[in-house]
């Protein structure tokens, strides 16, 4: 999985980088606000994001801002890194759009549990993602088979959107994930197949 490190202290940020890579990340840096902006900014935003509160030309505080401004798919799971470890700082740092607060010095442990929560929501979020779609895309095929369906009295086809006039079930087939087999009702069978038999014996008869 991808994460950014957005860190403007070039140790802490190669730390980091070392420790996540460790980890089997896939690892994205960046030394200051505006570079962790450019790449959460975009269709192609890492999944997870650390970042250091305080950093040049835009600190973490207004980039969690930012993020949770928008309407991405799936949003990225933020966590802010700081050395402000007073509880207001904590419920600035929340109410500001990070989901989990780190205050430095950090543990590394720590930090790696912390991540492992992301993880296990961000993958929650791709499924629920993946559900939502799925339910779209039968509802639409619902939809289709609603509203007024234009069919013979005689013959009961029905006519299409290129006024062309088909059997029900080809219609239905088109327009949905149902299938057919065919049978006989017993008013067909009475109707229509039983003369037919009828028919058979008596010409049977006359020939022998």
């Amino acid at each position: 999985m991808k994460i950014l490190i957005a860190e403007d202290d070039a140790a802490s940020r190669r730390l980091l980088q070392a420790s996540l890579e460790r980890w089997g990340y896939e690892v994205l840096t960046a030394s200051n606000g505006a570079e962790a902006w450019q790449a959460l900014d975009g269709p192609a935003a890492p999944e997870l994001a650390i970042l250091d509160w305080m950093m040049p030309e835009i600190d973490g505080l207004e980039i969690c801002r930012r993020v949770r401004a928008g309407s991405p798919s799936l949003p990225t799971y933020i966590i802010l890194l700081t050395a402000r470890g007073k509880r207001e700082d904590i419920v600035l740092g929340l109410q500001g759009g990070a989901d989990d607060y780190v205050t430095k010095p950090f543990d590394l442990e720590e930090l790696r549990a912390r991540l492992q929560v992301g993880v296990r929501i961000v993958q929650l979020q791709r499924a629920l993602a993946i559900r939502v779609r799925e339910l779209e895309d039968a509802l639409k095929r619902v939809k289709q088979l609603q509203g007024l369906i234009p069919i013979c009295c005689y013959c009961k086809k029905i006519r299409d959107d290129e006024n062309y006039w088909q059997q029900v079930e080809n219609y239905i087939s088109e327009h949905s994930d149902a299938q057919f087999s065919h049978g006989i009702c017993p008013d067909c069978y009475t109707k229509y197949v039983q003369p037919e038999i009828d028919k058979m014996g008596t010409v049977g008869d006359i020939e022998r």
